[in-house]
């Protein structure tokens, strides 16, 4: 099947495959004599694969290691386990980054008036040296805000 096809039939975009092609993902296509690509069923379970993988938010580095221990047969599971749980530790530290971010900001929002007048904390907040946002996190909640 051609590329056009591969895309269709594993969700994953022309584009991409020619970059998991090009990073080793992907072995380089059989090629026609007129030099299209050409993409076998084995190429299209490895596209699946690599789809599954990536919908899972695994880095092209991690799903690489996950196809190598695919393809060894003598592979321990203890080792496939320790890296989805390497994965998951990055995962809820992402969550728990993006908490702090909604919480932040949720504060802000509390602060902010939200009326006719300039003063805005949110802006003020964002003006600060990113050191410094412990501070302003701390000021804003003491700002007075005038209910509509």
């Amino acid at each position: 099947m051609n590329i056009g096809e591969a895309s269709k039939a594993t969700g994953v975009s022309a584009k991409m495959i020619r970059y998991y092609e090009e990073t080793g993902l992907v072995p380089p296509a059989q090629r026609t004599s007129s030099g299209y690509r050409v993409y076998s069923d084995a190429d299209i379970h490895r596209l699946h694969f690599i789809r599954r993988a990536r919908d899972l938010g695994f880095a092209v580095t991690e799903i690489s290691d996950l196809l190598n221990l695919w393809g060894d047969s003598s592979r321990q599971s203890g080792d496939v386990k320790r890296l989805a749980q390497a994965h998951i530790a990055k995962l809820q530290e992402k969550i728990n980054g993006l908490r702090q971010m909604a919480d932040t900001l949720q504060t802000l929002i509390a602060c902010c008036a939200g009326d006719e007048r300039p003063d805005c904390p949110i802006l003020a907040n964002l003006e600060r040296p990113v050191n410094d946002v412990g501070e302003v996190q701390a000021r804003m909640g003491a700002v007075n805000r005038r209910q509509k």
